[in-house]
């Protein structure tokens, strides 16, 4: 038996986030890592910032819980859905949560929640019909968008705001993606 590279975006993604969490010193996360706190065109980190703060993480914690969610649901949305286009959701799900953190809040977001929360709802339109609604994507939806809402009253350093986006964007892309079939 040997072991296959099975989910190229998903694995490259996931390792990317454990090395830089392992060998990156606070400075270079702080720097690198996190998303911009506000708009800057100009400045050619800012590109960069706009999609690498989704491999930077606080804690082991917070990544381990990160990947779990990633490499438990990635895989197969990347099987269905094909590595090009799992990339693409991936990039415009951190770059519209990063634009829309920076015109919202004065604060940078750090780590992979709102791929998470993006491949969760996504999944739920894995055995889309047409014209029909999965009643798992209206549970998953409810108890998602509620628990953020609810959690959005505790006082945390959690961004229930890059969570809700994710969730947003892949629900989008679930919609979109099944209408094409």
């Amino acid at each position: 038996m040997k072991i296959k590279y099975n989910s190229p975006v998903i694995l490259t993604y996931s390792i990317g986030a454990i090395c830089v969490l392992a060998f990156c010193t606070p400075w270079i996360l702080r720097h690198y890592f996190s998303s911009p706190a506000q708009l800057s065109f100009s400045n050619p980190i800012f590109y960069l910032r706009l999609v690498s703060y989704i491999a930077g993480h606080v804690s082991w914690n917070h990544l381990i819980a990160n990947l779990t969610i990633i490499l438990l649901v990635g895989p197969l949305l990347e099987e269905k859905y094909g590595s090009a286009t799992l990339l693409e959701m991936i990039l415009i799900t951190a770059i519209a949560t990063a634009v829309f953190n920076a015109l919202l809040f004065s604060t940078s977001l750090v780590g992979g929640s709102g791929i998470a929360f993006m491949l969760i709802l996504l999944s739920s339109f894995s055995n889309i019909r047409a014209k029909d609604i999965p009643l798992t994507f209206i549970i998953i939806a409810v108890l998602f968008i509620g628990g953020e809402v609810v959690s959005t009253l505790k006082i945390d350093r959690i961004s229930q705001f890059s969570h809700l986006a994710g969730g947003l964007i892949g629900a989008g892309y679930g919609f979109i993606r099944s209408g094409r079939r």
